[in-house]
């Protein structure tokens, strides 16, 4: 028998019981976090009985482990269990965002090559750390609620209920570390701390997800499908609707390249963890994107047997403001048709600030969204935006407004949502109302780009994905799309596409592109005649979808991209041009004569980002695709294997 990690994945029962850092309750308008469960909790000795034998508390012991879900943005400074990389994010390794921020994790421990297994085990633990994330106090304190609710004066179908919301817990955060290392040591008890030993050896790829997906299994059929009206103030509870898309989620990125495949992904250093098929199933088979297949069905017919309870959020005019509106809605809003299961966090850190999102996290150049990202996205009606042909044929300043109408906006609404761009006006209120003063992102505009690639506008672009255009957002606290409705359509399209039903398909990825106002795939010029050519698409679409929701790197790493994590990424140098075509580099706001449009004609240039190169661009290996364990997790022999490379 091999000794366990007892001080670190099963902390004593203090901890369990209510020392969370974070907690929740149930408030309609936010979820308190901080020290709500301990504001409810008993004075003196907190014992199993203390807990259970109290209706309150047992319930809100559960809602102490929802606080410890996966909250994707920034929202403090350090020493907070969530932060894994500081202030930096997982989309800043993708194509999509480039940090310039020198103190996030991304800069110190990514770009720079500097992360390895020894520097994994401490607070500062990589992208998503095995350790100290909130992951492993999870799973222990829902094994301690199942093991002890049945106990509680409960009625006998809360309890129920309440159980099958504990197993989905369990399976999300598992979902949470798999997508990061692969196959998990399984844990399916609950641990005092007091064992003398343990024997928890790393499971298998097709263990760990058999562990998931039958959690949900059980979970699904004891949950209501959706909130009911009189459990709105409920918001982010686990339904059936949660459980089974979150199957299909984790069905799709099982089946995916990464693990599906006749080749492991990586073959440096010791293959012990590839030769146990800890890392990849060992071989292909289309059956597992046929899984996929079936619970994506399984799900959309049930939401149908509810009347279609769960629906993309639909746009409520066809402007550009109101297609905006509507995926904004979709990504930041909780309580609407398309949220399937969502987070909040609220926390006040040392610098005793709320929420830094937009503040301070923002403008200092960590999330800037890059030239390549921008070309991803179409014109308005749908037709793929050509940068090349564009420049050919001297029309590249029309690639954010229109050319003699300074207002009209001439690309896909999502990229005005996503990003902030020349020439675009800066406020957009939730109704897609949109005001304020035109964007001057020019080199000599009032928002320009920093010539040493710093700040906001840093690569000539600033993000706006949940910035949503508010320049004080510090008492904002955003929803995390942990799953929605959008997602459950592309995955859908993207397993029967790989299923060999295209034809199928295109109609998930049209509901989509329909609902900002673009034509479908077809209609829009897309050549979708295959399977590689379809999954190009899908894709794409996702990357439109859901940039800065933890999708794009993930989506680079299932499919093995290394050529997408090597290319090196660019920005946008803006130059105004003057009538003959000459640069005037000046601000338009303070310096225009009265009644003097705002300007139309300018000049683009990409240019390779230098200031904070990622050291992928030279030297990427495949071993980045899953993230080492901590050396000392391995040292301590409980059956923990190394992934291969590290």
């Amino acid at each position: 028998m091999k000794t366990f990690n007892r001080n670190h994945i099963f902390l004593g029962l203090a901890l369990a019981f209510g020392l969370f850092a974070m907690s929740l309750s149930s408030c309609t308008d936010e979820w308190k976090f901080g020290d709500a469960f301990l504001e409810k909790a008993p004075g003196g000795d907190v014992t199993k009985d203390t807990i259970f034998n109290n209706a309150e508390y047992t319930r809100n012991f559960l809602w102490s482990c929802y606080a410890k879900q996966h909250y994707g943005l920034p929202f403090c400074w350090l020493g907070h269990a969530a932060q894994g990389m500081n202030t930096g994010i997982i989309d800043a390794l993708s194509d999509e965002v480039h940090s310039h921020c020198d103190w996030d994790g991304v800069n110190r421990l990514y770009y720079s090559g500097a992360y390895s297994a020894p520097s994994t085990g401490g607070s500062d633990g990589g992208r998503f750390p095995y350790m100290n994330y909130d992951v492993w106090e999870c799973v222990r304190a829902c094994y301690i609620f199942l093991n002890n609710v049945d106990r509680s004066p409960l009625e006998e179908s809360e309890k129920t209920r309440l159980k099958a919301e504990a197993k989905c817990l369990i399976a999300e955060r598992y979902f949470d570390l798999f997508r990061n290392y692969g196959g998990l040591p399984l844990v399916k008890q609950e641990y005092e701390g007091t064992e003398a030993s343990y024997e928890l050896p790393r499971a298998t790829v097709a263990e760990t997800v058999k562990f998931m997906t039958d959690l949900l299994d059980e979970a699904a059929p004891e949950l209501p499908w959706s909130l009911g009206d009189d459990e709105s103030n409920w918001e982010g509870r686990f339904t059936q609707a949660g459980a089974m898309g979150l199957k299909a989620k984790i069905l799709c990125f099982a089946a995916s390249p990464l693990f599906n495949n006749a080749q492991p992904y990586c073959t440096e250093g010791d293959q012990t963890a590839n030769t146990n098929h800890q890392t990849w199933y060992g071989d292909y088979q289309e059956s597992r994107w046929q899984d996929v297949v079936d619970a994506c069905k399984a799900f959309f017919d049930k939401n149908a047997q509810n009347g279609n309870v769960y629906a993309l959020v639909q746009p409520t005019g066809t402007t550009p403001g109101a297609y905006r509106s509507a995926f904004r809605k979709a990504y930041s809003q909780r309580g609407t048709s398309e949220v399937l299961i969502s987070t909040r966090a609220r926390n006040k850190d040392s610098h005793n600030y709320e929420y830094l999102w937009a503040t301070d996290f923002n403008s200092n150049g960590g999330y800037t969204p890059t030239e390549d990202y921008m070309e991803q996205f179409d014109w308005k009606d749908g037709h793929p935006f050509d940068y090349e042909a564009l420049e050919k044929n001297g029309d590249l300043d029309t690639m954010f407004i229109h050319k003699g109408k300074p207002r009209e906006l001439t690309r896909d609404p999502r990229l005005y949502e996503t990003m902030i761009v020349n020439g675009t006006l800066n406020r957009m209120d939730i109704n897609g109302n949109m005001s304020g003063e035109q964007v001057e992102c020019w080199d000599g505009g009032n928002d320009k780009r920093s010539k040493d690639e710093s700040g906001q506008y840093a690569t000539g672009m600033a993000n706006n994905k949940f910035y949503m255009n508010k320049a004080n957002s510090s008492n904002n606290y955003c929803n995390w799309p942990y799953l929605r409705m959008a997602e459950m359509y592309l995955i859908y399209a993207e397993a029967l596409t790989q299923t060999g039903h295209i034809t199928e398909a295109i109609p998930h990825v049209d509901a989509i592109r329909e609902r900002v106002g673009l034509k479908g795939l077809k209609a829009s010029g897309y050549d979708v005649s295959t399977k590689d050519k379809m999954i190009a698409a899908i894709l794409k679409e996702r990357n439109c979808e859901f940039g800065l929701e933890e999708s794009r790197m993930y989506d680079m790493i299932r499919y093995r991209r290394s050529d997408l994590f090597s290319k090196p990424l660019h920005g946008l140098k803006i130059r105004r041009l003057d009538a003959n075509g000459q640069p005037n580099d000046q601000p338009y706001k303070g310096n225009h004569a009265t009644g003097e449009a705002f300007p139309t004609h300018f000049s683009y240039e990409r240019y390779v980002l230098s200031n904070k190169s990622r050291s992928w661009w030279t030297n990427f290996s495949t071993k980045w695709f899953l993230s080492a364990f901590p050396t000392s997790e391995i040292n301590k022999g409980y059956g923990l294997t190394q992934n291969p490379g590290w």
